[in-house]
């Protein structure tokens, strides 16, 4: 899995969700990428770890928010503390992305490739993975052109984005590469089932990768109001990034990589990536990593059913009890609890906000 071009990659892991639809376990001060419902390990540190053997960890980078800047050194304590970076407020992917660009080119001027990753997604493959990130940064470094890393949906989800690939291209690689022909917003069901059926879509998981030099020629035509970011974060030494940042940030608007650069470009490539791939985007999610019992009922922690069916429950340090229930959420965390309808869990971030507005909301959320 070695090729020339890896010795100018760079991971840029974009850590500063804040997980609301994993509340009340994740909260701001302890986002979804933390917990360690998934393997004993937090998502971040498993985000690190599956790229061994692909890349040191001095060319490993993690973008958060400033306030979870400690917790996330800790969570990564191999990488070193520079490499983590602390945005001074949300702005989205797109802004996230043109900073990457700019470490990367800080670091490596001529050919740096970022790999736009994120920390709260599960694969159970990694040496596929690995494969598919290293054919890709080959493909990113040689053409004029921005990887994208697609996946090849199980299901007609209606939570995630699309991408149609067109022709296959001949790359001599492991790995399949197909031209993307455009991004899709999040479907309704019958259109999501069309595009699964007919075997030209994939999933959008937000992974992308680029050299930084071709990068800001995309943010110079697209988007000229990260330019000054992504240059000023080249030519800024570490000491002085936070200055720089508390500067920039705050005029810029919140829009996503996809909106402000993906979609208005011709010259993308889609890896087709099948590696285990889940963003346990909701608690629904949860049973699809965690064993069920006989009942169906998903279970961590201590919990007694009578009658109860297709549940879930995170019940740590206390006992749950469940009488004549089905299809539901039950999460006890801190001095929250929460009981959820299952098929409404991509609601939870309106109840988050709701109780955000609280006079005593900020020790809840």
């Amino acid at each position: 899995m070695t090729n020339p071009a890896l010795s100018h990659a760079y991971a840029v892991i974009l850590a500063g969700g804040r997980g609301e639809r994993f509340w009340p376990l994740s909260t701001a001060a302890r986002p979804k990428q933390f917990l360690t419902l998934f393997g004993g390990k937090t998502l971040l540190s498993q985000a690190v770890e599956r790229l061994a053997g692909l890349m040191p960890p001095e060319r490993i980078l993690v973008i958060t928010s400033r306030d979870l800047v400690p917790v996330t050194r800790a969570a990564a304590p191999k990488l070193p503390p520079q490499n983590v970076i602390g945005e001074p407020m949300g702005r989205d992917t797109a802004a996230a992305c043109a900073l990457a660009c700019g470490l990367v080119a800080h670091r490596d001027p001529q050919g740096g490739v970022a790999c736009i990753l994120t920390a709260d997604q599960l694969m159970t493959d990694a040496a596929t993975f690995r494969q598919i990130l290293a054919d890709s940064v080959a493909i990113a470094a040689a053409r004029e052109t921005i990887v994208t890393i697609g996946i090849q949906p199980t299901y007609p989800s209606t939570g995630f984005g699309y991408i149609e690939a067109g022709e296959a291209l001949d790359t001599g690689s492991v790995t399949r590469f197909e031209r993307a022909r455009r991004f899709v917003e999040k479907p309704n069901a019958e259109v999501a089932a069309r595009y699964v059926a007919d075997g030209k879509h994939y999933w959008n998981a937000g992974m992308f990768i680029w050299r930084a030099a071709f990068m800001r020629q995309a943010i110079q035509q697209h988007a000229p109001h990260l330019l000054e970011l992504c240059d000023k974060a080249a030519t800024t030494p570490p000491a002085k990034l936070d200055a720089l940042l508390d500067a920039l940030y705050p005029p810029l608007p919140k829009i996503s990589v996809d909106f402000a650069i993906m979609e208005k470009m011709s010259d993308i490539v889609v890896a087709r990536g099948a590696f285990g791939w889940d963003d346990v985007g909701t608690w629904a999610a949860v049973g699809n990593h965690i064993l069920a019992n006989a009942a169906q009922n998903v279970v961590v922690g201590d919990c007694e059913a009578i009658d109860a069916t297709d549940n879930v429950v995170i019940s740590e340090g206390r006992l749950t009890a469940l009488l004549g229930v089905k299809n539901v959420v039950v999460v006890h965390a801190g001095n929250v609890t929460l009981v959820c309808d299952r098929d409404r869990v991509q609601d939870l971030k309106k109840l988050v906000q709701q109780v955000g507005k609280r006079a005593d909301g900020a020790k809840y959320v």
